[in-house]
């Protein structure tokens, strides 16, 4: 009688140690997808000060030395100096104007995803040096702001893992919308990830690294899935986001596809860097930033 007391007594600890689990474990889950909520909205303020303020101090200096270039014509040495003054001018508005726009695109809040994701790929492929076939479905009406900023955001963390860690020459994009679902895939030809490796990448722990890990929060709030496969001919990110449950439907129907084709040019500057990360996720085999 006394097993049989004890055995009932460390049932109920075990299940209120595990209700005990899954409640923190949920509220872990709010707190991760408040951060997130919170640092795209200071993504939007900070990019919104440096185009509103500092690009504009910039502007106005640039103006200045466009005034000073006029009127020390008959000085070379001034002139020299002022030419120089212009082209760091020039320079430091365009690094800023890159900045912001990477930060948070105002594409995004003013015509949506896909024009956002649009002009991203065509940046990152002149960037990178990387050829990025996409093909975007026409979405009709927008989508709901923050499925936009989530799928935004998945692109931009899973392109700039390719540039990092992937090795691949060239990356494709299809974004498809049904009744129910959104469904972004990317794709590179690179080297892939090791089967080992790809096993823990998976798994929710802090060795799949903060942009994996933050992907998958993404989408967790939003009741979405986010799958990665990998094997000797690339890596391929899912993102599938659910808009309505399959018993609703919305009666939106699909659009004409979009063929965007974008090749980077010999003349495009050779800056693959400045891609814009929150983190450091692993994409391949190569080395994850913690």
């Amino acid at each position: 009688m006394w097993s049989s007391k004890r055995s009932r007594d460390l049932a109920i600890s075990h299940a209120q140690l595990e209700s005990v689990i899954l409640e923190r474990t949920a509220e872990l889950q709010r707190l991760s997808q408040r951060l997130l909520r919170v640092q795209d909205e200071e993504r939007r303020k900070i990019a919104r000060d440096l185009h509103d303020s500092t690009g504009q101090t910039l502007a106005a200096l640039r103006m200045t030395i466009a005034f000073l270039q006029m009127n020390c014509k008959s000085d070379a040495q001034m002139t020299t100096i002022a030419s120089e003054l212009a082209v760091l001018a020039d320079q430091a508005i365009d690094e800023v104007r890159t900045m912001s726009y990477l930060l948070h695109p105002p594409l995004l809040d003013e015509v949506g995803f896909a024009c956002a994701a649009d002009w991203y790929i065509e940046g990152f492929a002149k960037r990178s040096k990387i050829h990025v076939r996409s093909d975007l479905k026409n979405l009709g009406e927008r989508l709901p702001r923050n499925i936009e900023i989530v799928l935004f955001r998945v692109l931009q963390e899973s392109l700039t893992n390719v540039h990092r860690h992937s090795g691949a020459s060239e990356v494709s994009i299809s974004v498809q919308r049904d009744d129910h679902t959104v469904i972004m895939e990317l794709h590179d030809f690179g080297c892939g990830i090791a089967p080992d490796r790809l096993l823990r990448l998976r798994e929710t722990s802090a060795e799949s690294g903060v942009g994996l890990a933050g992907m998958r929060e993404r989408l967790n709030e939003l009741n979405g899935k986010f799958e990665l496969e990998s094997d000797g001919k690339g890596t391929t990110v899912r993102a599938t986001v659910f808009l309505t449950p399959p018993s609703q439907p919305t009666g939106c129907e699909d659009s004409d596809l979009i063929h965007v084709d974008y090749s980077p040019t010999p003349s495009d500057p050779g800056q693959p860097a400045q891609e814009e990360s929150p983190s450091g996720a692993v994409w391949s085999t190569g080395q994850a930033s913690s």
